[in-house]
């Protein structure tokens, strides 16, 4: 596990009022990101893996991830949506569009970009296991401490953060702020979003 870093006194000066404080900097998550392509290059030699990465939220950090493993690696999607609050999702899911591509015999690695509860999650390892892949393991970028209710089995893990709303690098408030290169908290009522938030987080 580590520890982010402070922010860089650039990246506060977005001239967005519901853009918070700069929980994981731009350069942190490259940093981050390329050290867990390096540990997955040296754990999956081999046998390649193919990278499941989970709508929308996950997509730049499915792209970056890709491009620092030094394996030859397939992609695929899944999108699903998590009914409940836009902060908080209940654990039903239902799956919005799945997989193409046959799991089975496969090295099957998930890729989250946060996770909360963790629900949504043990829901994903479930049904992809049920699909007899080889092997099936999870890649989450950030984990909000505290919020867990299930044991999360993460083999990789970028960054530990407060229990806050955050957006940037993928994250969203209905579709905004995806765009942004480095997560900060939010400081909008985002209870008053609908649920596609819920999307980018797990």
């Amino acid at each position: 596990m580590i520890e982010p870093d402070g922010p860089t006194a650039g990246e506060l000066g977005v001239g967005d009022p519901h853009v918070g404080d700069v929980v994981v900097s731009e350069q942190d998550l490259k940093r981050r990101v390329r050290e867990l392509g390096a540990q997955i290059t040296a754990d999956y030699a081999g046998r390649p893996p193919l990278l499941v990465g989970v709508l929308k939220g996950a997509c730049f950090f499915l792209s970056d991830l890709a491009r620092s493993i030094r394996l030859p690696v397939e992609l695929d999607f899944m999108a699903v949506s998590s009914y409940g609050s836009a902060t908080r999702t209940s654990g039903v899911v239902r799956i919005v569009k799945d997989l193409d591509l046959d799991l089975t015999g496969r090295h099957v690695l998930i890729v989250e970009d946060i996770v909360d509860s963790g629900l949504t999650l043990s829901y994903l390892r479930r049904n992809l296991a049920a699909r007899h892949p080889s092997s099936l393991e999870v890649v989450a970028l950030l984990v909000k401490d505290g919020l867990q209710s299930v044991d999360l089995d993460l083999a990789y893990e970028g960054f530990r953060i407060p229990p806050d709303f955050v957006v940037g690098y993928g994250l969203d408030v209905a579709e905004r702020y995806r765009n942004l290169p480095f997560i900060a908290t939010y400081r909008g009522e985002t209870g008053r979003n609908d649920l596609r938030a819920t999307l980018g987080h797990p």
